[in-house]
């Protein structure tokens, strides 16, 4: 019940916060009324708002009001939210392309879209039991005494030492278990913490002395506190995906002038929304029974088919010039993951 709370809260704060950055163009506007005077700022109001202050004429006073307040702030439930999406799926270098060229009021803008989403994706991975970091790595790492990772290690020790006691001298089944037997003892002895067992851990060097010493002693010492601050500053900080992906679809199109920065914005920012959206559906696919090949089945065929009918209809672009730039693409979202990975973990390192 704790991940579920946390995971509707998340939900309500991406969409409050989606809900502060989104223009309120192209609402359904109440029909004019008779002017009176303005409660806000005494100006003369003769329409549904009034032209001083913009605040509504007529004003609710119920616990009903409020209700409805909430639930059109968090779900954005006006024609924006209906408009946008079958189009943010389906057609998305259409939705790109149109919005750019100034299409603004029937639409979700891109910021308020990738907010919304990527709040709800961290909320519905709290309610499916996605992302616990910390008994992930107690689990892992068995930073907890008598933990079942430990148990069960213990219990498989157990069954193979039983089996080589059975075996002849030179039998090969016994060389087999002698080296299952040494990872596991190994894997064992780092969680529980033995002496010694820290000297056998092999070294990682990555020739940055500032990693070296801060990041990867803060992962070896606490993995538990460092999954944890990971996922929560990938939940604050995942904004830093727009401004890193920028230089690389900007190399792209330097020689195509008529493209700018907010152009490619637009798609970064709409491009994330979706992937957020896509992760929500794969999470709760995978909850049904048998359900993780759908999941991974939709992502390996919407993942690239998405990007690829984005990119090709936000630009313009012809199928072998949308092709090869799809290529380049793919090889610098690894790029930008890597680079966000490792900004995560240099911030979760203080």
């Amino acid at each position: 019940m704790n991940g579920i709370g946390e995971g509707i809260g998340a939900a309500i704060e991406g969409g409050l916060l989606a809900r502060a950055v989104e223009p309120s163009q192209g609402e359904a506007r109440q029909e004019p009324h008779a002017p009176i005077a303005c409660l806000n700022c005494g100006a003369m109001v003769t329409g549904a708002y009034c032209g001083q202050c913009g605040q509504k004429a007529h004003v609710h006073r119920s616990l009903a009001a409020i209700g409805h307040d909430i639930m059109h702030g968090v779900l954005h439930l006006d024609g924006k939210l209906w408009n946008t999406l079958p189009l943010l799926a389906f057609k998305p270098g259409q939705l790109t392309r149109r919005f750019i060229e100034g299409e603004r009021a029937k639409f979700v803008s891109p910021m308020a879209m990738f907010l919304f989403s990527v709040f709800a994706m961290f909320a519905v991975f709290q309610m499916v039991g996605i992302g616990s970091p910390t008994d992930i790595a107690d689990d892992l790492f068995g930073t907890q005494k008598d933990s079942p990772f430990q148990a069960e290690m213990q219990k498989q020790i157990n069954t193979l030492e039983k089996e080589r006691a059975t075996l002849p001298a030179g039998s090969p089944r016994r060389d087999e278990i002698d080296g299952e037997l040494k990872g596991l003892n190994f894997v064992l002895a780092q969680g529980s913490g033995e002496a010694g067992a820290t000297d056998k851990v092999v070294s990682v060097n990555t020739g940055i002395p500032f990693l070296d010493k801060v990041l990867l002693e803060k992962w070896q010492k606490n993995p538990g506190l460092m999954i944890y601050k990971l996922q929560a500053n990938g939940y604050k900080f995942s904004w830093l995906l727009i401004p890193l992906s920028l230089p690389f679809l900007w190399l792209m199109f330097a020689w195509r002038r008529q493209f700018k920065a907010y152009d490619h914005a637009v798609f970064v920012t709409y491009s994330l929304a979706f992937m957020s959206l896509l992760f929500i559906a794969m999470s709760l696919i995978s909850v049904i029974p048998q359900g993780s090949g759908w999941a991974a089945g939709l992502f390996v065929i919407g993942a690239p088919l998405h990007l690829y009918k984005q990119l090709r209809y936000a630009y313009g672009l012809t199928r072998l010039s949308a092709v090869w730039r799809f290529v380049v693409l793919l090889i610098c979202t690894q790029i930008v993951i890597t680079l966000f990975l490792l900004i995560l973990g240099v911030l979760g390192a203080f």
